[in-house]
């Protein structure tokens, strides 16, 4: 998966200059991840103050924005009776997702580039399953949610029969369970040979295959996400000429513009998903090692991947009123009065 390869490529691409200088290293111990280790250990990484203050702030303030957001849409989605539709289940499982990655993995990745890895090499991997999990998990939300406005739009008189709450539920399931599953098989060869790609002690490295990792963490995903939507489209596009010639104005203006608004929401998903994956794919398929300002693209990229957690609670409920009403209940307290989980925030 795209973004779990920041632990993977990225480090890969940083071992080159990390085994420089493990080879260079002094009899000042002090610099060594472990001492006691002598050349098979790494330097400590040597992070200018300013620079370190700045990435500190950036990224807690990017974390904070993250989880909160997607806390919100938890909470919201939780407590209010009125939201427990099928959508919205989907869109439950994408927040926990995209709260997980604003809790747990930007901050531990912007540590982790910062010190040495000391919790061993199975513990590497157990973070990397982890991360795999998350990842995968959010884009397999984002696949059911657009799967689920397909069927809403496409088939609408069989939307209450096919999109039922147990059959979303279980789908959520299912897109769990497939994702913990792929992540071990595909992390398969590191847990056999534990720490085999490291290059010095104080590493938390792994392998993986590119080719696999863009197939599974972009292409297939896209091109489900972009067939639907052409689906959408056609379908909106005929249905929108039909009603000019067989219904009233009144009825073909409503029934426009609420078509118009489903496909502009899937065209977002699609813009964005795009926007957020693809300079990461090709950096990593062209094999491209450039720098900006002294940052490597990888990491710029691979940045902008993890910002896609940012972007979906702000697609898919920001711009929702409903979620504007929710939150008004929720910073003011209301939802701890009795009986607010049945009050009408629409």
């Amino acid at each position: 998966m795209p973004r779990l390869v920041y632990g993977g490529h990225q480090e890969i691409y940083q071992r080159r200059s990390t085994l420089f200088l493990c080879q260079r290293m002094d009899t000042d111990k002090t610099e060594l991840c472990f001492p006691h280790l002598h050349n098979s250990s790494c330097r400590k990484s040597k992070i200018d103050p300013t620079e370190n203050l700045i990435t500190s702030v950036l990224l807690g303030f990017v974390s904070i924005l993250t989880s909160v957001l997607n806390l919100l849409v938890i909470i919201a989605i939780a407590h209010f009776r009125q939201l427990h539709t099928s959508t919205n289940l989907a869109l439950l499982s994408l927040a926990v997702s995209d709260f997980l990655v604003g809790l747990v993995i930007i901050p531990v990745e912007g540590i982790k580039k910062k010190i040495c890895w000391t919790l061993g090499d199975l513990m590497c991997l157990v973070y990397f399953v982890l991360s795999l999990t998350i990842f995968v998990s959010s884009i397999g939300n984002i696949i059911l949610i657009s799967v689920d406005r397909y069927v809403a739009i496409c088939q609408p008189l069989l939307y209450q029969s096919k999109m039922t709450r147990k059959v979303v539920t279980i789908s959520i399931c299912v897109c769990w369970l497939y994702a913990f599953v792929y992540s071990i098989l595909f992390l398969l060869e590191n847990f056999r040979y534990p720490g085999k790609y490291k290059s010095c002690e104080g590493e938390c490295v792994i392998y993986y295959s590119k080719e696999v990792d863009i197939i599974m963490g972009f292409v297939i995903p896209f091109s489900i996400i972009i067939f639907l939507y052409a689906r959408v489209v056609i379908v909106a596009v005929s249905q929108a000429r039909a009603m000019r010639s067989q219904v009233t104005a009144v009825t073909s203006k409503t029934s426009k513009r609420s078509e118009i608004k489903a496909v502009r929401s899937l065209g977002i998903v699609v813009v964005v998903y795009i926007a957020c994956y693809f300079p990461y794919c090709f950096i990593v398929y062209s094999e491209t090692y450039i720098t900006i300002l002294g940052i490597p693209l990888i990491v710029i990229t691979i940045s902008l991947v993890n910002l896609n957690s940012l972007m979906n609670p702000l697609m898919y409920t920001m711009l929702f009123p409903w979620f504007r009403n929710a939150i008004k209940l929720i910073i003011t307290f209301q939802i701890l009065k009795t009986g607010s989980s049945d009050l009408n925030i629409f």
